[in-house]
């Protein structure tokens, strides 16, 4: 990896790493006048008249808004609007490289969850989608819901709905891998923020009932109050029974897969010991798992998967975030919900004809990845 020096020449270079380009040329007097005055008169009365047609005619139907506060950046906590910043361009910028999806980062500030949502609802006559990156929970989960109930264009986060989608695409193909039936596995979600709500969510509704939630006071249960109420509700769904606050290590027994969404080093060769044979382990944590790999294979574990591109096997948003918006957009989809999810999970895990213990989703640069997540999400569109 380059060093800090080399990194902040780079982006000092253009002040950034996006830049916006024209799509038409404006040399003389004649274009100028159908590029803006007096021909975009033209186009804004039409546009008064009948507004279906701004998406259409104008950015509008083609840009996506990348919006963060920076109150929970990924292996860097809350460090702000500004600190959060260089994250979203960069997202807007593999949009643009991988996809070819017009995206513009936008930092808010950690204003309560009615502010957040008005601004981007009074901002979003201008995008075709919102992709929500790097919100605290709970706060997050109630700025989508709010969204999804005021727009009519896509709205997404990352964390959430893209983190979920990757890991059901890897657990399909694990289960392939160590013989085991999917909607029978026992996993446990270690880390219930919002990447592991979601993820517990689709694992769910993909199927996968028998699910243990873990955080990091231990065992989340339906009615400990120290848990926010969408932690608490999802260990309802589940039908949570045991003591709350179980600690990690004494709930590992006869698990099939325990997917890290959470920290490093929580997890030990004791605890895969515990597991049914052939272990699933998904230590997500960033930039160090929840257990190193090398302790996992030590305790044969059947299959190892990281965040990280050190190790085979990475989880990544990057297999499902750009494709998804080509596929809304080109698509005229206005909703992600678990079904859309699910089905791009299994058009993933179906890129790889025959899973390995090392191979169990593709690789973040592997051709195909952007057009078949796109291709899933238009066939599923016109279903």
């Amino acid at each position: 990896m380059a060093d800090l020096d080399e990194i902040i020449k780079l982006h000092e270079r253009a002040t950034g790493v996006l830049d916006i380009s024209s799509e038409l040329p404006v040399n003389n007097a004649a274009d100028l006048g159908k590029a803006y005055t007096p021909g975009v008169a033209g186009i804004s009365k039409l546009i008064a008249a009948h507004p279906e047609m701004k998406r259409k005619l104008t950015l509008s139907g083609k840009l996506v808004a990348v919006v963060t506060d920076g109150s929970a950046v990924l292996g860097l906590g809350n460090i702000g609007p500004a600190g959060g910043l260089p994250v979203v361009e960069g997202k807007a910028l593999l949009y643009k490289y991988l996809a070819g999806v017009d995206a513009l980062p936008l930092a808010v500030d950690q204003v309560p969850v009615d502010q957040v949502v008005a601004t981007i609802k009074n901002t979003a006559q201008s995008f075709a989608g919102i992709h929500l990156e790097d919100i605290a929970a709970p706060r997050c989960f109630e700025i989508e819901d709010q969204l999804k109930q005021v727009l009519d264009i896509p709205v997404y986060h990352d964390d959430q709905e893209g983190t979920a989608i990757v890991v059901l695409a890897g657990l399909i193909n694990a289960a392939k891998v160590t013989h085991k039936s999917l909607s029978d596995l026992k996993v446990v979600v270690n880390g219930v923020g919002a990447s592991g709500i979601a993820t517990a969510k689709l694992l769910y509704a993909a199927g996968i009932h028998q699910l243990t939630l873990v955080d990091k006071d231990g065992l989340v249960t339906p009615d400990d109050t120290d848990y926010n109420r969408y932690q608490r509700d999802l260990a309802k769904q589940v039908g949570e029974t045991r003591a709350p606050k179980t600690p990690l290590s004494q709930v590992m027994t006869d698990q099939d897969a325990f997917v890290g969404l959470s920290d490093a080093d929580v997890l030990t060769g004791t605890d895969v010991d515990h597991m049914a044979s052939d272990p699933i382990i998904f230590a997500l944590a960033n930039p160090k798992p929840e257990i190193d790999p090398q302790v996992a294979h030590d305790h044969h574990v059947g299959v190892m998967a990281t965040g990280s591109s050190q190790y085979p096997n990475q989880v990544n948003n990057i297999l499902v975030f750009p494709g998804l918006f080509a596929g809304l957009l080109a698509s005229g989809l206005r909703t992600v919900n678990a079904d859309l999810e699910t089905s791009v999970a299994h058009a993933l895990a179906g890129m790889i004809a025959t899973p390995t213990a090392d191979e169990i989703i593709p690789s973040v640069f592997a051709d195909g990845v952007v057009d078949t997540v796109t291709v899933a999400v238009k066939a599923f569109a016109e279903k």
